[in-house]
């Protein structure tokens, strides 16, 4: 693919003038390795100055590119994407460097969001529980993160970080007020977001409300039917509504207080025309209802509390209540169908819930200090939480010829747990110490932690009754997690970094007592509680620099992991006859790849190219299941980035042009034995165009244009898993030529 020759021709230009003294930053290009992370040391410290590759997204590139939920605000992000599901329920979470679900911590303001949960066809609850106009910024932090953030981190961190008073007022104090209406012809979607904030930087208070209303995201496919030939969206409902509250109090003693209150809650109704059938003898379905909803609420407590003592320079501390719940109810009308004559009308109702809340409290220790002739920035503490989850499906069917309603819904007897519900707790100290030799030139950053998980299952009848036989069992683990990180700076512009890292996941309470019986379909689902974590090891190393004409960073990464777990895998019959499935360790997989990025000050060249610049990034990643001695399906196609950018005080412009290579180093099928050729999705091209103009410090107007050339393509996160063979490919295709509108005004 030449797209890798584009993209990485400008970085021995940057490379070039790396050694020259920086000027001071005057635009994002410039600013770009500058930008400070929180989330990859647990400290305020600039992207260039941490010992692996990190990403952030911040409130001014999601405003200018007019991102309304989560594939938007990765959109150009070199080795992260987001996965879905087309047809009905909409984004689920991230997937960074070809691991994605619940090995992929999601977290908003150091809150771990609820855990995803599937099973079958009608039963999804993902992970999209923030609404972008509340954040900040968003730090992706690639790679295994256990030293710092436990299990869950074992592919990295998003971390959301939300909008403070500070962000909207100064010293002087006063009133902020604004209001911002957005128009996105993906999904017809509107929003409105209003914003108040009252004090002054060091004691205000906030309030942020959005409310979204809109329709499915639009594909390229064109059959228009009302039956599973469909390629065009099902026909969908969306709304939401999200509000973000915060008090922050600064004393005088210099203590900094803060309350923070927020939740999102949003519903999607679909009418899922794709699932009618049509055959002409045997069940039909003849239509097919969704309503899905989904919230969260939290409320957080926290001080920073300075000291002056041998052992800390400061305290901070957080405790936090979080509640999220999604609820999925499905009717189903079928017919028996007998030489195409429908009979028998019935009607099944079904309903999903899923929930889970999370209590805890962290505690954090920072110190710094000189000791051996190296300067020392310390920094420890306490993590502690527990998670009640719960998860039950219920529904019943009713004939409607006779009216007689049973809750034997084939292949389940409702209601059902797919799992007992479980309390999980998770206890752990870390430590980290970022050590400055050598005049400042060497930075070494080892960091230790050490967890304590227990899962402790409750049976009740419900999940007794459709697991005969089957006590839930629970299990506890200790862990070690350590990292090591070093930086070497040539000069103020040049350096170099590389990182060990270890990482773990527990085993997850739906995969240890995952239960459920169906004598009629002759198979049962029975747990494991001898599951192991599971564990990685990898290493990462780069090169940055950052001058007067931009920036590069490029790194290369490798990372083996074992012990992953495989949920219900054919395990064989039981003395009954029954086929059974259960959760189990899998062997070793290898993810290795090359990440970089770039920007360069077109106008450091020329007085007439002033405002100009140019920026892009490459990712190119390979993964092998190597028990299976086959290729790993989840690992993104080769992807570059290249942009072109005016930017003003009052107005600018950027050019935006995506190259994603053939996903074709896949698993093989076997269509003689049943495992179709999976759908190999070809490469594609895409250039998009964001706009924006000032008229006056009081109003801001965006606009966009994405895939000007209307390609028809589509994006693996939501195409992974299609068979070859598929007469619906379309279906999951991504949008084709779209606009989107913006305006904001303050006060």
């Amino acid at each position: 693919m030449k797209t890798r020759t584009l993209t990485l021709a400008p970085l021995a230009l940057v490379a070039a003038s790396a050694l020259a003294e920086p000027a001071a930053p005057a635009d994002s290009i410039l600013q770009e390795l500058e930008r400070i992370t929180v989330t990859a040391t647990l400290n305020q410290r600039a992207t260039k100055d941490v010992a692996n590759d990190v990403s952030i997204i911040d409130a001014v590139q999601i405003d200018r590119q007019l991102a309304q939920d989560i594939g938007d605000l990765v959109r150009y992000e070199p080795g992260v994407t987001v996965t879905g599901n087309a047809t009905r329920f909409g984004l689920g979470g991230f997937r960074i460097r070809g691991l994605g679900g619940d090995r992929v911590r999601i977290e908003v303001d150091g809150i771990p969001l609820a855990q995803e949960f599937g099973i079958g066809s009608f039963s999804n609850a993902g992970r999209d529980f923030v609404d972008v106009d509340a954040l900040k910024q968003v730090e992706i932090v690639r790679g295994a993160s256990s030293s710092l953030y436990g299990s869950d981190a074992l592919g990295g961190v998003v971390s959301y970080i939300t909008k403070d008073p500070a962000d909207y007022l100064d010293a002087t104090g006063g009133t902020y007020v604004a209001g911002k209406l957005q128009y996105s012809s993906v999904n017809r979607q509107t929003s409105a977001t209003a914003t108040w904030a009252g004090g002054d930087a060091d004691s205000g208070a906030m309030v942020v409300a959005t409310r979204r209303e809109g329709h499915a995201s639009d594909n390229q496919g064109e059959i228009d039917s009302g039956d599973n030939t469909r390629t065009r969206p099902n026909p969908q409902d969306t709304r939401s509504d999200a509000v973000l509250a915060k008090f922050v109090r600064t004393a005088d003693s210099g203590r900094v207080d803060r309350i923070t209150l927020d939740g999102e809650k949003a519903g999607i109704d679909t009418d899922a025309l794709s699932a009618v059938t049509t055959v002409l003898n045997g069940p039909r379905t003849t239509s097919l209802q969704g309503d899905d909803e989904r919230k969260r609420t939290r409320i957080a407590l926290g001080q920073d509390i300075p000291f002056n003592s041998r052992l800390l320079d400061s305290l901070e501390w957080k405790a936090y209540l979080q509640d999220s719940d999604t609820v999925q109810e499905t009717v189903e009308a079928r017919s028996t169908a007998t030489a195409g004559v429908l009979g028998n009308p019935v009607q099944r109702h079904r309903r999903f819930d899923y929930e889970q809340r999370v209590g805890g409290g962290e505690l954090t220790a920072r110190k710094s200090l000189s000791l051996g002739g190296a300067e020392h920035a310390f920094t420890y503490g306490l993590d502690l939480s527990t998670t009640r989850t719960g998860e039950m499906r219920d529904g019943y069917q009713l004939n409607l010829t006779t009216g007689v309603s049973t809750p034997n819904v084939p292949p389940d007897a409702f209601p059902v747990r797919d799992f007992p519900i479980t309390e999980t707790t998770n206890a752990a100290v870390f430590a980290q110490d970022e050590m400055t030799l050598a005049d400042g030139r060497l930075s070494l950053i080892p960091s230790v932690r050490f967890d304590y998980y227990k899962l402790d299952p409750r049976n009740d009848s419900i999940f007794a009754d459709d697991n005969p036989g089957i006590e839930p069992q629970g299990l506890s683990h200790t862990h070690w997690s350590p990292r090591f990180g070093a930086i070497w700076r040539f000069n103020k512009t040049l350096s170099a970094f590389t990182q060990y890292s270890q990482g773990f996941r527990a085993p997850p309470f739906d995969d240890v007592n995952i239960g459920f019986t169906n004598i009629a379909f002759g198979y049962t689902a029975i747990p494991n509680p001898d599951l192991k974590p599971e564990s990685s090891k990898g290493i990462e190393a780069g090169l940055r620099a950052s001058g007067t004409l931009g920036y590069f960073s490029v790194s290369a990464y490798r990372n083996r992991y074992r012990d992953f777990i495989e949920s219900l895998a054919f395990a064989g019959f039981n003395d009954d006859g029954l086929m059974v499935f259960q959760s189990r360790n899998l062997g070793r997989v290898e993810i290795r790849g090359i990440e970089a990025r770039y920007g360069l000050d077109l106008g450091a060249f020329s007085a007439m190219l002033d405002g100009f610049g140019v920026k892009g990034n490459l990712a190119v990643g390979r993964g092998d299941d190597e028990t299976a001695d086959a290729p790993l399906s989840s690992i993104d196609p080769r992807k570059a980035v290249f942009g072109l950018s005016y930017d003003r005080s009052r107005w600018g412009a950027e050019l935006l042009a995506s190259f994603v290579a053939r996903k074709d180093r896949l698993p093989s099928g076997d269509p003689a034995n049943g495992v179709p050729d999976p759908f190999v999705a070809p490469g594609y091209a895409t250039i998009d165009l964001h706009a924006r103009w000032s008229p006056n410090e009081h109003l801001e107007l965006f606009a966009s244009l994405t895939n000007l050339t209307d390609r028809t393509y589509w994006n693996w996160g939501f195409s992974e898993g299609l068979s070859a063979a598929s007469t619906t490919l379309d279906r999951y295709t991504a949008a084709g030529r779209e606009a989107s509108i913006g305006l904001r005004s303050s006060f």
